[in-house]
């Protein structure tokens, strides 16, 4: 679906059937005492403040939280480099959403703070490893990866300039990151190719309202493998007892 044929309504019609798909895909996470994990990767101005917006307006905000994730603080440092997100597991029943992710390693520690090729290597194996652990146990790892063409990239940050009620989500960061667009263009191939245990989904958001949708599909469609007709049976004891109420 493209923004040429998406209208205001359809696209609010989409939205709706997708916040309901999701609001069901947490009550079974709840019910089964299951996990789930999302990851969300890309450009800066890709959208994945508005994707996590919009999992936070599905969802009941006792079955899930947000991780932004930045540098390692001091303390964090001072661990292997999957420390931070180890302590940062769901409970059963329970929904994490990284805003990055261990996947920094990969991409700005690589980028543009040099990981030299042994490290760099190594890295991969063990997040190969955490997912592959993650997946054993059969927590649910879904892996978006939101990606913008250069000009749209640039425009984003230009705009969120612009705009005074956007400028605090523009960094310096930004703008150096932007400068080695065409290095992280070769380290999001590498990362998607090399680090497949659990697939990507890599969503194109040149056209935010499109993105988006895809986006939350991607998440819906991943969740739902865990709807069974637990989902939607009495908790124990409640059937023996509901005429009670009727009394």
């Amino acid at each position: 679906m493209t923004s040429a044929d998406l209208s205001a309504s359809g696209y609010q019609a989409t939205l709706r059937e997708l916040r309901q798909r999701l609001r069901l895909a947490q009550i079974a996470i709840f019910r089964q005492n299951s996990q789930a994990i999302i990851v969300l990767e890309g450009y800066d101005a890709a959208g994945k403040g508005g994707v996590i917006r919009e999992l936070s307006y599905a969802w009941d905000p006792r079955g899930f939280a947000v991780h932004p994730i930045g540098p390692p603080s001091k303390k964090e440092a001072g661990h292997p480099f999957l420390w931070r997100f180890w302590n940062r597991l769901p409970s059963p029943g329970q929904i994490a959403i990284f805003d990055r992710s261990w996947y920094g390693r990969l991409l700005v520690e690589r980028v543009e703070h040099g990981l030299p090729d042994g490290e760099y290597e190594s890295s991969i194996s063990e997040i190969n490893a955490f997912e592959k652990m993650l997946q054993d146990n059969q927590i649910t790892l879904i892996k978006l990866c939101l990606e913008t063409d250069a000009e749209t990239h640039r425009t984003r940050l230009l705009r969120r300039a612009a705009e005074p009620q956007k400028r605090w989500k523009l960094t310096v960061s930004d703008i150096e990151s932007f400068a080695h667009r065409a290095d992280y263009e070769l380290a999001f191939d590498a990362m998607v190719s090399r680090c497949a245990v659990s697939p990507w989904h890599r969503i194109d958001t040149n056209r935010k309202k499109p993105g988006r949708l895809a986006a939350l599909r991607a998440v819906s469609d991943s969740l739902e493998a865990n709807l069974t007709p637990r989902t939607f049976a009495y908790n124990l004891g409640v059937i023996e007892r509901l005429g009670e109420l009727s009394k």
